[in-house]
C-alpha cells in the first residue's frame, strides 16, 4: 500500500488555486436537507457544511449524502458547528420552528425570533463576509430580523422570499397554457404568505400580455388561488414543503456564487418603493456576488400597488410587535 502512488518531486513552479466555494446550511430538517441535496447534485459548492442541534440526525444525514459522492462532482460534505462557518461564502438558514397544518407562516414568528436572536450574531462572528440567505418562515419577517441582529449591509442579508411562489405561479400558468414553465414570464411579489401579490399587469408569454385591464379572467384567478394555498395543501398532505424550495434556494445560491446578475424575487430590505420603506418583502431584484445589488422598478397597476402596500402593512404590524 505504501507504493500505491508515485509522488512527483517537489518543485518551485507557481500556480494559482481556484477559489473554493464554501456553503453552510444551518438546519438539517426536511427543507435544509432538500437544499443540501439540490446544491450537491447541481455542483454548486466545493465544500458544504451542515449544522444542526440534533447531532445524531445530522451525522446520519451527512453519511447518507457522502455515500452518494461517487455519483456527482467532487464536493466535501461535513457535519459541523457554528465555528465551521469560518470562510463561508454563503450561509443558508433553514433552522426554526416547523409550520403545522393549522398555522400560518406568521404564527411562527415569536419562536423563531428568539432562535435568531442568538444565532445571527454567531453567524456574523464566524462568517462576517458571507452572504446570509434566510429560508426560515415567516421569511420576510425573519429576513428583517436578521438584518437588525446582524448589523450587516442590507445587500448582504436576503431571504428566499417569493422565489418559490413565483415558480409555482409560472408552473401552474404553464400547465394552464400547455407550455414549458420557462417560457412563462410572471411574478409574485410582496409577502411570502397570504397577502402575496400576483403581478397580472406584466404577465406575458413571448412578450405578449395575456389580458388587458386590471382584472384577470376567472380561470387565471383560480390559478393564483392554487398558488397561494399550495403550501397549506402540501403541509396537510405530507407535513412540509421541501423539494421545490430546495431547487429554488440552489438557483439563488448559484446566482450569488457565480455573480450571475440574475433577477429573482428574493426578500430584501425596501427603503423606498411606492411608499413602502423599512420592511423586507419580495420584488424582482438583481442577485449577484453582492447579494442584492439593485431592485427592479417594476411598473404596477393601481390595484397591484395598493395590494403591495397592504402586504407590507401586514408585515409591518407583525414587526412592530417584536422587541428587536
Amino acid at each position: 500500500m505504501n507504493n500505491l502512488f508515485y509522488e512527483f518531486p517537489n518543485n518551485q513552479t507557481e500556480f494559482s488555486r481556484v477559489p473554493s466555494r464554501k456553503g453552510v446550511i444551518i438546519g438539517a430538517g426536511q427543507v435544509g436537507m432538500a437544499c443540501a441535496y439540490s446544491l450537491l447534485i447541481q455542483n454548486t459548492l466545493d465544500e458544504l457544511v451542515i449544522i444542526d442541534v440534533n447531532q445524531e440526525k445530522l451525522k446520519g444525514e451527512v453519511m447518507d449524502l457522502t455515500h452518494g459522492l461517487p455519483f456527482v462532482e467532487p464536493t466535501q460534505v461535513d457535519a459541523g458547528t457554528i465555528e465551521s462557518a469560518v470562510d463561508a461564502d454563503i450561509v443558508i438558514i433553514t433552522a426554526g420552528a416547523k409550520q403545522k397544518p393549522e398555522q400560518s407562516r406568521l404564527d411562527l414568528v415569536s419562536r423563531n425570533v428568539e432562535i435568531f436572536r442568538s444565532l445571527i450574531p454567531d453567524v456574523v462572528r464566524y462568517a462576517p463576509q458571507a452572504i446570509i440567505l434566510i429560508v426560515t418562515n415567516p421569511v420576510d419577517v425573519m429576513t428583517y430580523v436578521s438584518q437588525k441582529f446582524s448589523g450587516l449591509p442590507p445587500s448582504q442579508v436576503l431571504g428566499s422570499g417569493t422565489v418559490l411562489d413565483t415558480a409555482r405561479f409560472r408552473s401552474l400558468l404553464a400547465h394552464h397554457f400547455q407550455l414549458d414553465p420557462r417560457s412563462v414570464h410572471a411574478y409574485i411579489i410582496g409577502e411570502h404568505g397570504d397577502s402575496e401579490v400576483p403581478v397580472w399587469s406584466t404577465l406575458n408569454i413571448s412578450g405578449r400580455h395575456i389580458f388587458e385591464g386590471e382584472t384577470p379572467p376567472e380561470d387565471l384567478i383560480n390559478v393564483f388561488e392554487e398558488v397561494k394555498n399550495a403550501a397549506y395543501e402540501i403541509i396537510q398532505r405530507k407535513g412540509a414543503t421541501s423539494y421545490a424550495i430546495g431547487l429554488g434556494v440552489t438557483q439563488i445560491v448559484q446566482a450569488i456564487l457565480r455573480n450571475q446578475n440574475r433577477i429573482l424575487t428574493v426578500s430584501t430590505l425596501i427603503e423606498d418603493f411606492v411608499g413602502i420603506k423599512d420592511i423586507c418583502l419580495s420584488l424582482p431584484a438583481v442577485t449577484n456576488a453582492q447579494g442584492v445589488s439593485r431592485i427592479v422598478n417594476l411598473p404596477l397597476s393601481n390595484q397591484e400597488q395598493k395590494q403591495l402596500q397592504d402586504s407590507a402593512q401586514v408585515l409591518r404590524k407583525i414587526i412592530d410587535q417584536l422587541t428587536l
